[in-house]
């Protein structure tokens, strides 16, 4: 604790043990932020001590993150910058304030949470000292741009010894070949002198050729001198490309090496790892562990393929990319999906298929039925070595690119991986850390159902062995100065009884890369582009929305003058819709001005398979009863094929409505998404990735799921203001499709994304990026921590 702060205590003993002591009498072992705030400002109201709210102790107060507390003691977890954490012991009686390490503060912990028979000796895990000599980034604002930094640093140190660091490029170039085929170089090329007058000679050489004729017109004379195919499709791109090569070469800068990098022809094939859920392109989305990922997988290949094929064109090279999405086949998949059908042609690509895979019992069995995300971990295992089999057969070899999806695909792409020795990009979408309160140190708790025992031990061993990260958010990997990054939870945490993690992953780390994803164009476009609408839907629209009785709904909207305030999700406790009901049912005001539509689910409990949603569809009758809700709430339990969701957003937001995203927490919020990109004003929670999406006010705004009242008066607010002043709406509206075209398109995800393969690819050749002693570590890990774990989880299915 910084020496104001401890003089202060010391010189104020009456308020500060007065204060202390309160924190002792709420009877609880841990306190939140929120809590020891809300509660030091009560004790200065209630007792006359204001002065205390612009103390140095205040300040304290304002950025502890948490407390446990056990008599005589408090122990803090103070962060004040993100990423940076200090942790001090409060001794309550004496008022001695002291220092501890991370590892003394986890301890304390798992005895309030264990009692004092802890063993005395834990396993820690402390992936530190492999990283210690690791460059890593120093400030904040530069979290999640390593690449950047990475390409600053290393094309430093790498080219300090040009001659060194020109032998590798050598190298490099010289490893590329497609089916047998060389690219870039051939046998010709020996040496960096060799190389150097080969780029002279070839430059000499284009400079009398058209700058549009094509390799095929220059080839023999090219690979005469030691060039092969893949520098560029016509005279004038191959011409840049050499010039850039023969710039690195004399002067290396970082931009020129991401430029030539990204030129590079070495990604020819990708495999994206989706195992849990119902994978599928049809009649899936609802369905449980189902929703966001697969909608963003498969908008995401439609990109890749587009980026891969387009960059291979401009090379030279008529090479067809390939792209595999596996996932689990599942036998008894629910009539009217594909779940169960072992290869699938992605629609909109050319040539991209989801390839599916069982899951086998230790004897070899397939097994059936879905099996819940939380329960897959006992066949991740021997999935990855089937599908290893299976990757290579379909591709014709081992794919350039491996990116996992979510715990179990990122899992599965380390196995994967490590076995082809390839670049690993790791995509988490949502880490269930964070989801769930103190899930680390009630773990115990939590196993009959979540297994997070398994799940955070997969997660510390696929994060530390990925290549590279991509978030869609910086708050996902290093959160806000008031609340920590879903990746930053993972830098210590305790599972009591199990292990202690001390130092395990670090947000400064320049593997970590925001890039955004976006909403299918196609599908997801404004409003008012009327020569797109498909108004052949609206006939339908209008049924579902404002008829009668549905066999899949329930409530019909008495008043159909009043907009719609729209909301679709995944009927579950975190994208908490039935909080959203609450909230609406609550506030007169809301009712008033506006109806509430929701999707989400199933209607009826019976057709639910998941115990949590069928908890959530009780929940939701139940607040429909409670409320009398059933003339101003239309819940449709239905599943939307992506054209008529794109058109529904679309004809709410002719009816001059809006849409909420009310969920506790959002790893990035594609719904949020969708809707800005039809042009529909956007509610959101502010936990997660909308309150980068949103900038509120101007595209939308934020609100907190936790003050369901506030939320509600807000949302009663912007109708007001729309029906009393012209143009707000359409203000709104612009707002939000500006911050779309500029931020959120998935051109731009492509693009990156196939840029930051080719450069860790190339650091990971030229350089320890591999880290051997980390790989070893990460495997003892896994087998004699996750191995077992996994092998006692029984699958409830």
């Amino acid at each position: 604790m910084n020496d104001p702060a401890s003089q202060y205590l010391r010189a104020h003993r009456d308020a500060a043990y007065r204060l202390l002591r309160r924190y002792l009498g709420m009877g609880k072992p841990f306190l939140l932020r929120s809590e020891l705030w809300d509660t030091f400002v009560a004790f200065c109201e209630a007792e006359g001590e204001r002065a205390l709210l612009d103390s140095p102790l205040a300040e304290v107060i304002r950025v502890t993150q948490e407390a446990a507390v056990r008599r005589p003691w408090i122990y803090i977890a103070v962060r004040r910058y993100v990423a940076r954490w200090r942790y001090y012991r409060i001794h309550t009686e004496t008022l001695e304030v002291g220092s501890v390490g991370v590892s003394e503060y986890l301890a304390f912990k798992e005895q309030l949470v264990d009692g004092e028979a802890g063993e005395e000796w834990v396993l820690e895990f402390d992936i530190g000292p492999f990283n210690r000599d690791f460059p890593k980034l120093r400030e904040a604002r530069s979290i999640g741009r390593g690449v950047e930094f990475l390409n600053r640093r290393l094309s430093s140190q790498l080219f300090q010894d040009l001659g060194r660091g020109a032998q590798q490029i050598l190298s490099f170039l010289r490893t590329h070949h497609h089916e047998g085929r060389p690219l870039m170089l051939n046998g010709r090329v020996h040496s960096v002198e060799e190389l150097r007058r080969c780029l002279r000679q070839a430059q000499d050489l284009l400079a009398r050729r058209p700058q549009e004729a094509t390799w095929e017109q220059v080839a023999r004379e090219l690979q005469a001198l030691g060039l092969e195919a893949g520098w560029g499709r016509t005279v004038g791109r191959i011409r840049d490309t050499l010039e850039l090569l023969a710039d690195i070469l004399e002067a290396p800068a970082p931009r020129q090496l991401e430029r030539f990098l990204g030129r590079i022809p070495m990604i020819f094939r990708v495999a994206i790892l989706s195992p849990h859920g119902y994978f599928g392109q049809d009649n899936v989305l609802g369905l449980p562990d189902t929703g966001g990922q697969v909608v963003y997988i498969l908008d995401q290949v439609r990109a890749l393929e587009k980026e891969m094929r387009q960059r291979l064109h401009e090379q030279g090279l008529d090479i067809e990319p390939q792209i595999l999405v596996v996932t689990r086949l599942i036998p008894e998949a629910p009539p009217g999906t594909t779940c169960d059908q072992r290869l699938e042609p992605i629609v909109g690509t050319r040539s991209a298929r989801i390839l599916r895979v069982p899951f086998r019992e230790a004897d070899g069995e397939v097994v059936r039925p879905w099996i819940s995300r939380f329960e897959v971990w006992p066949y991740l295992e021997r999935f990855a070595r089937d599908v290893e089999k299976e990757l290579l057969a379909e591709m014709g070899g081992r794919p350039d690119l491996v990116i996992g999806n979510y715990s179990d695909g990122n899992l599965v792409a380390t196995l994967l991986a490590h076995r082809l020795g390839v670049t690993q990009c790791n995509i988490a979408h949502a880490l269930e850390k964070t989801k769930y309160l103190m899930s680390d140190l009630y773990w115990k708790d939590n196993e009959p159902h979540y297994h997070f025992a398994c799940q955070f031990t997969a997660d510390l061993i696929a994060m530390n062995a990925a290549d590279f990260i991509i978030t869609s958010t910086y708050q996902e990997i290093a959160g806000r100065e008031d609340s920590v990054g879903q990746y930053e939870s993972y830098a210590a945490f305790t599972m009591p009884g199990l292990y202690r993690v001390v130092n395990g992953v670090d947000p400064f780390d320049p593997k970590f890369n925001i890039v955004s994803p976006g909403a299918d164009a196609e599908i997801y476009f404004p409003y008012n582009q009327r020569e797109r609408r498909l108004t052949g839907l609206h006939g339908e629209l209008e049924a579902l929305v404002y008829g009668g009785p549905h066999p899949e709904g329930r409530g019909v909207l008495q008043d159909r003058e009043k907009p719609l305030l729209f909301t679709m999700a995944r009927l579950d406790r975190i994208k908490n819709i039935t909080g959203l009901v609450a909230w609406y049912g609550a506030c007169e005001r809301l009712r008033r001005v506006a109806n509430l539509l929701v999707v989400a689910g199933h209607v009826d409990p019976n057709r639910s398979t998941d115990e949590e949603e069928r908890d959530q569809i009780l929940r939701m009758h139940e607040l429909m009863d409670r409320h009398g809700l059933d003339g101003q709430v239309r819940w449709l339990g239905l599943r939307l094929e992506k054209n008529l969701s794109g058109e529904l957003y679309r004809f709410v937001a002719d009816r001059r409505g809006a849409f909420v995203q009310p969920a506790l927490f959002e790893a990035f919020g594609l719904t949020v998404i969708e809707a800005m990109s039809c042009g529909l004003p956007t509610f959101a929670t502010r936990y997660g990735g909308p309150l980068e999406i949103i900038e509120h006010g101007v595209s939308g705004f934020h609100i907190d799921p936790n003050h369901g009242d506030q939320a509600a008066e807000l949302m009663a607010d912007f109708f007001e203001r729309c029906a009393r002043e012209p143009g707000y709406w359409e203000r709104l509206s612009e707002g939000a499709l500006e911050r779309i075209r500029t931020r959120y398109t998935w051109e731009l995800y492509a693009e990156r994304m196939m840029t930051l393969s080719r450069i860790y690819g190339f650091w990971k050749y030229v350089t320890n990026l591999e880290r051997d002693e980390t790989r070893r570590y990460l495997e003892m890990f896994y087998g004699l921590q996750l191995r077992p774990l996994a092998r006692q989880v029984r699958p409830s299915s």
